[in-house]
C-alpha cells in the first residue's frame, strides 16, 4: 500500500483516525505501507519505522523514537525541533 501525505488538511483527531485506520487494515490484511508524510509526531505515534531523505539520499532509516532534533535538522535543516518529535517517555528506551 502506498498512500502519499494520507491526512494533508486533516483535523488532528480525523488524523489520528486515518492513520490508526491505515494500521488496522494493513495488520488485518497483512499489508505493507509505505506512507509519505511531514508530520512528524504522527507518524512517530502509529508507524514502526521512519525514513528520512533529504536531496534524494537516505539520512534516517529507524524507529521512531529515535528521532532526535539532530536528525531532524538533518532531514529537514535547521529549525528548534524540541516541540515537534514525541518525548522518549520513562521505560520506552
Amino acid at each position: 500500500l502506498i498512500l502519499d501525505e494520507p491526512t494533508a488538511s486533516l483535523d488532528p483527531k480525523t488524523s489520528r483516525q486515518i492513520m490508526r485506520l491505515l494500521v488496522e487494515m494493513c495488520a488485518e490484511q497483512n499489508l505493507a505501507a509505505i506512507i509519505n508524510i511531514h508530520d512528524v509526531a504522527l507518524a512517530q505515534m502509529f508507524v514502526p519505522r521512519i525514513v528520512g531523505l533529504r536531496a534524494g539520499q537516505i539520512v534516517f532509516d529507524g524507529p521512531p523514537d529515535a528521532l532526535t532534533p539532530d536528525r531532524l535538522t538533518a532531514i529537514y535543516g535547521e529549525e528548534d525541533w524540541s516541540a515537534t518529535i514525541r518525548p522518549v517517555e520513562d521505560g520506552d528506551d
